[in-house]
């Protein structure tokens, strides 16, 4: 598949792209160059197709344990599919994995309490977040696709470059 080359050797490129995307899929918009957001766009579609596609790839399991005074409890779980697990195996490959942050004003053992279960805080927001977002809207719109949007800015001061903002829709 033919792709912009962005006056970079590959390996910059990739990761250049690869830091763009994460960024996007984190805050849900940046501001960069038209020819760079063209092509973080085209990765970012991919990406939530993927978890878009295996939305509904899930077993429910029950898992027995026994809790701190001895009592036996069973713990309802969900687990990823075959082809879920394949799509976040794809999906972990092609992004960075970013620590969670804490929220402004939170205590250091809710921060903690927040995230014990939580390895993998982007892909975990791709799969519970946007895929189910974006299977609404193609099951309402009857389309698939079409995940964020570019738009221009005008020319960046200093260099003249064609700025633009991407945004997931």
């Amino acid at each position: 598949m033919e792709q912009r080359k962005l006056s970079r050797p590959t390996d910059q490129r990739n990761a250049l792209l690869r830091n763009q995307v994460t960024a996007l899929l984190w805050n849900e918009k940046i501001t960069t160059t038209h020819a760079r957001a063209k092509e973080v766009s085209r990765l970012a579609d991919k990406i939530i197709q993927l978890a878009v596609d295996t939305v509904l790839d899930v077993k429910k399991d029950v898992k027995k344990s026994v809790d701190k005074k001895g009592k036996p409890i069973e713990v309802e779980v969900i687990l990823d599919g075959p082809q879920r697990l394949a799509a976040r195996r794809k999906i972990m490959a092609m992004i960075y994995d970013p620590p969670e942050t804490k929220k402004p004003g939170e205590t250091g053992p809710a921060f903690r309490e927040r995230t014990q279960d939580v390895k993998h805080p982007l892909v975990e927001r791709i799969f519970n977040v946007y895929a189910i977002r974006y299977s609404q809207r193609n099951h309402d719109n009857n389309s698939a696709g079409g995940y964020t949007r570019v738009l221009k800015l005008g020319a960046r001061r200093g260099d003249g470059a064609e700025e633009a903002l991407i945004e997931l829709v």
